[in-house]
Order: C-alpha cells, then sequence, then structure tokens
C-alpha cells in the first residue's frame, strides 16, 4: 500500500520464526521444524476463508505445489480461520496442499506480515481504486465490490465464524515466504508491495514459484 508507512515484513537472510499449529486433513500439528534439515519449504500465510482471492490462491498453490516438489521444495499453506470451519470447507473443496488453521494469525504476526490501520483515507482508497487479480470480472471493480462478485460466482455460504474474521482481520495482509532447509528465509512475496491498493489480491504465477525455488543454495 504506497500511501501508508508499513514495517517490512520478515525477509531473505532472516531465520524463519517457528510455529506449531493443528493440521486441517488429519488429527496432529504441522511444525516449522518439521521441515529443517529435510528440506525447503514455501510457507504460504493465508486470511480467513471469507477472503476470495485466499480461496482462489489456495487452490493455485495445490497444483504448484506439485511442481515444486519436483524440484524438492514443500509447500505448506497457514490459514487464518478457525479449524471446524476449515476442515468443514476443504472437506467439500479437496486439496492435497498441506494445510494447518492459524485463527489467532499467530504465524503472519511472527513472519511480521504487515496489517495496516483501517483508517477514513484507507477505506476510501479501497473503494476508489479498482482491481480485478485473477481476470474472472468482466471489469474491474472496488476492492468490496470485487470480494463480494467473487463471492457470488463461487456461491460462497458466510457462517458467523467468517463474518467474525473478517471484521477482525480486515485489512491484514498476506504472505509468501521460502525458506531453505536450514530454516533461513530465501525468498519473499508481500501483497501489495509492488503495486500498493491495486496488487490486492494478486498472487505469484507458478513461474515465479518455481524460479525462486531454483535458485535456492544447494
Amino acid at each position: 500500500m504506497s500511501t501508508l508507512s508499513i514495517p517490512p515484513a520478515l525477509g531473505p537472510g532472516d531465520p524463519a520464526p517457528d510455529f506449531t499449529l493443528p493440521t486441517v486433513h488429519r488429527d496432529g500439528t504441522i511444525s516449522l521444524a518439521d521441515y529443517r534439515g529435510r528440506s525447503p519449504l514455501l510457507v504460504a500465510l493465508f486470511r480467513g476463508l471469507y477472503c476470495p482471492f485466499c480461496r482462489r490462491a489456495i487452490a493455485q498453490l495445490g497444483m504448484t505445489g506439485e511442481k515444486l516438489r519436483g524440484l524438492g521444495v514443500e509447500t505448506l499453506a497457514v490459514v487464518a480461520t478457525q479449524l471446524e470451519r476449515a476442515r468443514l470447507y476443504f472437506r467439500y473443496r479437496p486439496t492435497r496442499l498441506p494445510l494447518v488453521a492459524d485463527p489467532e494469525l499467530r504465524a503472519l504476526r511472527a513472519f511480521r506480515v504487515p496489517k495496516p490501520a483501517m483508517t477514513p483515507e484507507l477505506e476510501a482508497e479501497r473503494r476508489r481504486v479498482r482491481i480485478n487479480p485473477t481476470g474472472e470480472l468482466p471489469e474491474p471493480l472496488s476492492v468490496p465490490d470485487a470480494a463480494n462478485r467473487l463471492d457470488e460466482l463461487d456461491h460462497f455460504e458466510w457462517t458467523g465464524t467468517d463474518t467474525e474474521e473478517m471484521e477482525q482481520q480486515v485489512p491484514q495482509l498476506v504472505g509468501q515466504f521460502l525458506v531453505d532447509r536450514d530454516g533461513i528465509i530465501r525468498w519473499v512475496n508481500i501483497e501489495t508491495a509492488e503495486e500498493g491498493l491495486a496488487g490486492l489480491g494478486k498472487f505469484p504465477t507458478d513461474d515465479e514459484f518455481l524460479a525462486a525455488a531454483r535458485a535456492l543454495p544447494s
């Protein structure tokens, strides 16, 4: 968000902070430490399932993860929603992507992914800027209108959990961190870092993820 002063997230060269979170597809937990010394890991941090941009990115990442595994890189998605809500959603929209639930946003905070203050200026900009991050809309719309329209396309049925998480989280940004097998961050993408609000909802392409994976030190 180019008009705001936002502290930077963790970046290349920083140690990745460990976390332990409950898994969505089975009982148990996953820790970042589980991968240390074993394989590089792409950690993708998302908002709650109320976010249509995040839902689409998770679906894309499920396919991208297969390609990354071919390069020896594992993938983990962290979804900022209640565990039972995540389990219900992905029961009907399955993905091979390993998922953990983080309703308290511990991973987003640990990696210092920014959450700007929702000022009147920011709210006005959210309604002024026009976005179409996935190219599905017939024309770019304001941030709230684009999200609403994508929900309609998905026939997404909101729950009280979704509403509560949206109210708590917006305008939380999201990010992706490529961590080497020694636990050091080597590549980062933070939503809106390049384009300001015009980049809200945009997600790296397969080529961008794969290029970052190929650039990891051996």
